[in-house]
């Protein structure tokens, strides 16, 4: 008897969640906005494959010197030293 109890109470459990419960509550084809409001699902956006595309190697150089000869740069600008 207690195993018939169990077996009911679990599928009693299971078969109450529907598509409603799983939307937020809103229903089918709608879901909870971020202020909590049913806002209607959007169209399903389909995505096809598009051309290969293969970047250049990427090439690392050294930079140079950013102020001219005689200067350094401080304080966010080129100064004599």
């Amino acid at each position: 008897m207690k195993y018939l109890f169990a077996a009911v109470l679990a599928l009693g459990t299971v078969a109450s969640f529907s598509a409603a419960e799983a939307a937020g509550g809103c229903g089918p084809g709608w879901h909870r906005g971020p202020y909590g409001g049913c806002q209607p699902n959007r169209r399903a956006v389909v995505v096809r494959p598009g051309p290969v595309v293969v970047a250049p190697p990427v090439v690392v150089v050294r930079p140079g010197r950013g102020c001219p000869y005689g200067t350094v740069w401080r304080y966010g600008r080129c100064r004599a030293y």
